[in-house]
């Protein structure tokens, strides 16, 4: 059974009046939820609040899940949307997005790959331009417009599939290639002065 199918198996369970499958749930995604709105909090604690939040938003709404997308992109766009709301009640300004966030589950094989462009070569040289490549880049998503940081950040911090960045996003696959183009376009500009000829900008749009 794939974890899809398994997710809409809970949700059925939970629509049904299984309180106890919902917490299998929350269990099996409330690390990524709470890693999710880090992006957009300055504290774990609340990190959490808003991730308790959007779970709570999520089982109310739960009744009315048809299945259209899959149950973790409909709860990270409650999650995104719940961290949004609640930077605009509290007037406070987004994290950084740092590159270290990104857990042990994010898709290794993105075709950027941020993290792994940083990693690539352990030589002196490139061990002492680590710091000012990771400031750039962060400096650099959290100077993009709110559209493109989210879909950089799902995309490549958070590894998701531009099918499922859209369904978050609830926007056309197009769309979220085009702000991930864009979004790739400005950190590489940023980069120009740190690494020579940038990260490669078309590598990903295959």
């Amino acid at each position: 059974m794939s974890a899809e199918t398994s997710d809409l198996a809970l949700v059925h369970r939970v629509q049904k009046g299984d309180k106890g499958a919902f917490d299998l749930l929350v269990l099996k995604y409330q690390h990524k939820v709470v890693k999710l709105v880090m992006r957009y909090v300055r504290s774990q604690a609340d990190a959490e609040d808003i991730a308790q939040d959007a779970f709570i938003k999520a089982y109310r709404a739960l009744p009315r899940f048809r299945g259209d997308s899959a149950f973790y992109t409909w709860l990270y766009r409650i999650a995104i949307n719940t961290a949004k709301n609640a930077l605009a009640t509290r007037q406070r300004s987004p994290v950084e997005y740092s590159l270290d966030r990104a857990g042990p589950d994010a898709d290794s094989d993105a075709p950027y790959d941020l993290q792994g462009r940083m990693k690539d070569s352990a030589t002196p040289e490139a061990l002492a331009m680590t710091e000012e490549i990771r400031s750039t880049v962060n400096a650099a998503i959290q100077a993009l417009p709110e559209d493109l940081r989210t879909a950089i950040v799902l995309r490549e911090l958070d590894g998701l599939s531009y099918e499922d960045i859209a369904a978050t996003m609830e926007c056309p696959v197009g769309t979220v290639r085009s702000r991930i183009f864009r979004a790739r376009e400005a950190i590489d500009a940023q980069l120009q002065r740190v690494f020579d000829g940038g990260l490669g900008r078309s590598e990903g749009l295959a």
